[in-house]
């Protein structure tokens, strides 16, 4: 009998998720390699529009003792997640986009005479920041949240790996070698961070959790 193909996913996945991929006759281990932990904040103001790149932010931001004033203001956003979070707690989303460097080209293009307040976490990437100050945008960063590396070590043999976050490859990396696992990663950025690691990357079609674990899927069944 033909061993199962192994699968380590590097965040918990949905009961679904999961049953996806075990239907799918896959051996699956799926552990959290990052936390967060929410940050409170002050905040005495805010500009014109908030920026939002993460679940993570808005959650903590939902925390916060000014919310109902911090609602007031219209949101730019990465990540339908994000969207839908947002929208889900009545927060008006004017754009948003699956790449921070994609909202950071509309910003430029479009609103480079107004404000933005953006909500992140401690090791947010430089590209959104970057592009808004060489275009001169006022901008306001207000760190919300902590993003903790909670490594596993790894003492099965492993097929493939699922990846959802830059800091999820760090983690894992700190105490697990890459041999010829193939690599799903959820998108561009988080791939980015295993190229001079190993060429077995695959990135699924949409930057969602769902779509990394079809990917996968697919590329067991060819």
């Amino acid at each position: 009998m033909q061993n199962p193909i192994r699968i380590v996913s590097t965040k918990k996945l949905s009961d679904k998720q999961k049953q996806q991929l075990l239907s799918a006759n896959f051996s699956v281990s799926d552990e959290d390699f990052i936390s967060i932990q929410n940050k409170d904040f002050e905040i005495d103001s805010i500009n014109e529009y908030l920026i939002f790149t993460s679940q993570n932010a808005v959650e903590s931001v939902l925390r916060n003792e000014k919310i109902t004033d911090i609602k007031t203001k219209k949101c730019f956003c990465v990540g339908e997640k994000t969207k839908g979070l947002l929208e889900q707690n009545n927060f008006e989303v004017l754009v948003y986009s699956d790449y921070a460097s994609e909202l950071a080209s509309i910003i430029c293009n479009q609103y480079s005479k107004n404000s933005f307040t953006f909500f992140c976490g401690n090791i947010r990437r430089d590209v959104l920041p970057d592009a808004l100050q060489l275009a001169q945008i006022k901008l306001d960063e207000v760190m919300v949240y902590e993003t903790i590396l909670t490594s596993h070590k790894i003492d099965f043999l492993v097929n493939g790996i699922l990846f959802f976050s830059p800091s999820g490859v760090e983690s894992y990396l700190e105490k697990n070698k890459m041999d010829d696992e193939i690599c799903f990663c959820i998108g561009n950025t988080t791939a980015e961070a295993l190229k001079y690691v190993t060429p077995n990357i695959i990135i699924a079609n949409q930057p969602t959790a769902e779509s990394n674990v079809m990917k996968c899927i697919e590329y067991y069944r060819q």
